[in-house]
């Protein structure tokens, strides 16, 4: 038998980022019984970020793993029980109880928020893992004001890639954008902007192939699409933009979503299925930050309270 099999808590939140553990610590105050179910490393997208320059409160940054890991340690101060297993589904019984199918056996809970976030497409190369953190970043707005002065690689053709590549020419000197193609997917506006802007060079038909340094970013081998030729750019970052997804996957048939997966709710985090919440990156909505995510995980930790009350 599991360690979760037949367990009944008040709250059970799927996903220990920066949006589940703001719903942990305000379920956990409000004596919520509450549970966080993870099957990776507290803190999410968010813990792998070197340097957090944008949160309130800390005016000389923070490391994304400090931060998470003080958000962790404040939620277990009210009793908060962590629990690192995966989670395979999510129904509802005759009772209204939710029953949350995890590695360590099927757990009840009244109600369930889902801040499992978003994964980031990788690009699957040399050097990209060992590196990440130390000049390998998959979000401008989170460490582009590091990179002031310095020359930046930015991979994709999209529209989150050519924002991201806007973006950056307030603090690099020069911004290198690496394409698969010969044009641009983005829409016109942003392509028109991108290609007049003084700071933004093209690297089209192109492919990285290796991400090169020893304890920082220092360049990347990019392959010629048409040529095969190979050539090393040297550069101080590299920002990888192409693409990312919803964890949605497992409640699929619970929740309503839009055609990219994410999960649609009401402002008060409410899903389509009543007693079901959802905070942070799962979720539709237009600014994915580390502050957005808590501002939703705390909603939806008081709306879980409310529904709660409401059904008694």
């Amino acid at each position: 038998m599991g360690l979760l099999e037949g367990k009944e808590m008040d709250v059970a939140i799927i996903g220990a980022g920066p949006a589940g553990l703001s719903a942990a610590l305000y379920a956990g105050r409000a004596r919520l019984s509450t549970v966080v179910l993870e099957q990776g490393m507290v803190g999410g997208l968010a813990a792998t970020t070197h340097w957090i320059g944008n949160y309130p409160g800390f005016p000389e940054a923070i490391s994304g793993q400090d931060l998470m890991q003080r958000m962790e340690e404040q939620a277990r101060r009210f009793k908060v029980e962590f629990v690192f297993t995966p989670v395979s589904g999510v129904s509802k019984d005759s009772e209204r109880r939710f029953k949350v199918d995890t590695g360590e056996g099927e757990l009840l809970a009244k109600t369930a928020i889902i801040a499992t976030g978003s994964v980031r497409r990788r690009l699957g190369v040399p050097g990209e893992d060992k590196l990440q953190g130390l000049g390998v970043s998959y979000c401008a707005t989170c460490d582009g004001p590091f990179f002031r002065d310095k020359h930046v690689l930015i991979v994709g053709g999209g529209d989150t890639a050519i924002v991201e590549a806007m973006f950056l020419t307030r603090f690099a000197k020069q911004v290198s954008v690496i394409h698969r193609r010969g044009e641009l997917r983005a829409t016109k506006v942003l392509q028109e902007a991108a290609l007049r802007h003084p700071k933004i060079q093209f690297f089209w038909h192109s492919q990285v192939t290796e991400i090169v340094g020893e304890n920082n970013v220092q360049g990347a081998v990019l392959k010629d699409a048409r040529t095969g030729e190979t050539k090393l750019v040297e550069a101080d970052g590299i920002f990888i933009a192409v693409g990312i997804r919803p964890s949605s996957e497992f409640v699929k048939d619970m929740v309503e979503t839009d055609e990219r997966g994410y999960i649609l709710t009401d402002d008060r985090m409410r899903t389509s299925t009543p007693g079901l919440f959802a905070a942070g990156d799962v979720r539709a909505k237009s600014l994915r930050q580390v502050v957005t995510a808590v501002s939703d995980g705390a909603i939806a930790a008081t709306e879980a309270d409310k529904y709660m009350s409401e059904l008694q």
